[in-house]
């Protein structure tokens, strides 16, 4: 499937929510500091300056979250790259509502 200008799939958090009912892969490229702060429980911290060594399967869709959007979308595309099927999480963190480990 060819996209124009790379362009990465993202969902909202709201629909990270309804996909956690089921599988999936989630890595959360924040920094291990933030990640302790709070995360998504089915998130793997994979921080973005690590994600160009990420191994998994390139046959399941991998989920990426950050704070903002921003570090996701960057980790998203260089995942992309190495043929991942990637999708971004829109607002990150920020906007999760869901429940979270670690943090206070």
């Amino acid at each position: 499937m060819f996209k124009f200008f790379n362009t990465v799939a993202s969902i909202s958090v709201t629909e990270l929510q309804e996909k956690m009912k089921g599988t999936i892969h989630l890595l959360d490229v924040r920094t291990p500091n933030e990640y302790r702060s709070g995360h998504i429980s089915k998130a793997k911290n994979v921080p973005l300056n690590n994600v160009d060594g990420y191994k998994g399967s390139l046959t399941e869709e991998v989920y990426v979250i950050c704070q903002s959007g921003m570090r996701s979308k960057k980790a998203a595309k260089i995942l992309q790259k190495k043929g991942y099927s990637v999708v971004n999480i829109r607002g990150g963190m920020s906007q999760w509502t869901g429940q979270i480990r670690g943090g206070k």
